[in-house]
């Protein structure tokens, strides 16, 4: 065998000393983990093999999550778009960090709090196959939800049964924001998880218990917003004001900087839910013109790209120039380009196990108060109108 050594000037110990100018860039920890046993923990995991690329934005996005955004100080808001709570996602992760006070309000797609409610009822989805027979499905009575199989009758029409007997309520004859729609129908979910014996199964129940208040930007665009508009045609005094969500979302986000705190956005998938949450700065800085800088933490899940649209104005970079983040909190934005279904498990167990849980806020008890401190600040700053 050939005698091959290296030059003595490349043998050193680490550290390297490097020459002028290099040392700023070559400075991260070096790309070399110990081998993969099997035996280590998730976080573990993480940390000493999620190197580079996005397995390296998602341990920057668990680290921030995990030691900034869940500080004592921080109002941290959650978007939720995509088929989240068909796949399991709602009792595997979004009610453990409800639980555990790292989510203090939620904004998501109605679809996802629809299907909710199949949990809470204990009626049952299945495993299935992206690639099976969709007319057979039909003509048997199965939909499907990409991988996910789920009985018409027995689930999807057994759920609208028992909701629009939920939204006959006298509670809901009358005008309301979602939080208060999300809140009441929650207080029923709760109840029907006594029922069916269920422990955690439904987000909307978790967040009732919990105060945290769930909105929906676009109320009409789900099964739920549908039986609404059956029941009017009915006689059904329910209303859905969209302006109480726009002014309710601002005053969370107000009254964490009003008082000297941090706000922090952690956005799964995009669509309307991840703009409602982001347009809480604009909506303080352009609308109510009080002088503000944006949000101080920023952490979004995304498998879309923004030079086709499908994430315009949500990466951290763009959303500064809207007042969306606070340009001086860049540092602390994560964008990651990979599958919620696959990020939102990672983060909730890298967190739960690197953060103790922290003291509810309670916020939807506190929205009256918010709400009155929102309108002195708005007649305070717009005197001329």
């Amino acid at each position: 065998m050939a005698d091959v050594r290296l030059p003595k000037e490349f043998i050193s110990k680490y550290p390297h000393k490097f020459a002028k100018g290099k040392g700023k860039f070559l400075c991260g920890n070096r790309i070399l983990p110990n081998p993969i046993t099997g035996k280590e923990k998730l976080p573990e995991l993480i940390d000493g093999t999620f190197l580079a690329y996005n397995a390296a934005r998602m341990g920057e996005a668990c680290r921030l999550f995990s030691e900034k955004m869940l500080g004592s100080d921080v109002t941290v808001g959650m978007s939720l778009a995509g088929a989240l709570t068909p796949a399991g996602l709602g009792s595997a992760a979004v009610v453990p960090l409800i639980k555990a006070g790292f989510v203090d309000w939620i904004i998501s797609t109605g679809a996802n709090l629809y299907h909710d409610m199949h949990h809470a009822m204990n009626l049952p989805l299945y495993r299935g196959s992206p690639f099976v027979r969709d007319p057979e499905l039909r003509a048997v009575g199965v939909v499907r939800i990409y991988d996910i199989l789920l009985d018409y009758n027995d689930v999807l029409m057994a759920t609208d049964h028992v909701l629009r007997q939920i939204l006959t309520q006298e509670e809901f004859q009358k005008e309301m924001g979602t939080s208060e729609l999300h809140h009441l129908i929650g207080k029923y979910c709760a109840e029907l998880e006594e029922q069916t014996g269920l422990k955690d199964a439904s987000v909307l129940a978790a967040a009732y218990r919990a105060g945290v208040p769930c909105f929906c930007p676009s109320p009409g665009d789900s099964t739920i917003g549908m039986n609404i508009a059956g029941l009017e045609l009915r006689g059904s005094k329910l209303r859905i004001n969209p302006s109480r969500d726009v002014n309710e979302t601002a005053a969370i986000v107000l009254d964490a900087k009003m008082r000297k705190k941090k706000s922090g956005v952690l956005l799964i998938g995009g669509g309307s839910p991840k703009n409602f949450t982001l347009q809480t700065e604009p909506q303080i800085q352009e609308v109510l013109r009080v002088k503000e800088n944006g949000h101080d933490f920023f952490i979004q899940f995304t498998d879309a790209r923004p030079d086709t649209g499908g994430l315009s104005g949500a990466t951290p970079h763009e959303a500064v120039s809207w007042g969306k983040v606070d340009p001086r909190q860049l540092p602390d934005a994560v964008v990651c380009y990979l599958d919620s279904t696959v990020a939102l498990p990672v983060l909730t167990h890298y967190a739960l196990a690197r953060h103790k849980p922290r003291r509810l806020k309670r916020l939807y008890d506190r929205l009256p108060g918010l709400l009155k401190m929102e309108a002195e600040q708005y007649w305070k700053h717009n005197k001329s109108l």
